[in-house]
């Protein structure tokens, strides 16, 4: 198992008047991340995904613990895992550190979903073998 990993800064945008992160901002970044996985990992886009192979992964469960604050001009490490892989569902484990501290740990699921009809499609077999590498041990 190898835990995928990006580097955010966090920037005034991500920021509430104090200079701390605001909550919501932390969603924008995961998605970020997560779409970087999916093309640097996974070798696939988003947005390949959704005009080529009509496909969609929309997010269907978050659990967030916010353990530490974060500032403007932390740097984040975000550390993903697979949790779970389901027929068409799986389940990211995802922690995030700034400095050596925990900052956020986050529990994600997404769905596979055919993007025209709306309904869970499988895991497509390329992906989930690339899933695979990721997946967390236990």
């Amino acid at each position: 198992m190898s835990a995928y990993q990006r580097e955010v800064l966090v920037r005034f945008a991500h920021c509430d008047p104090a200079g701390i992160v605001f909550y919501p901002r932390y969603f924008e970044m995961i998605n970020g991340v997560v779409e970087d996985w999916f093309e640097d990992a996974l070798g696939t886009s988003f947005s390949g995904l959704l005009y080529h192979r009509g496909l969609g992964t929309p997010t269907v469960h978050f659990e967030v613990d916010f353990t530490a604050r974060s500032m403007m001009g932390d740097r984040l490490t975000f550390f993903l895992t697979v949790e779970r892989l389901g027929r068409s569902s799986f389940s990211l484990d995802i922690r995030v550190t700034g400095h050596g501290q925990e900052r956020v740990r986050v529990k994600q699921t997404l769905l596979f979903t055919d993007a025209k009809a709306m309904r869970a499609q499988p895991i497509p077999d390329d992906l989930r073998a690339r899933m695979e590498h990721y997946r967390a041990a236990g």
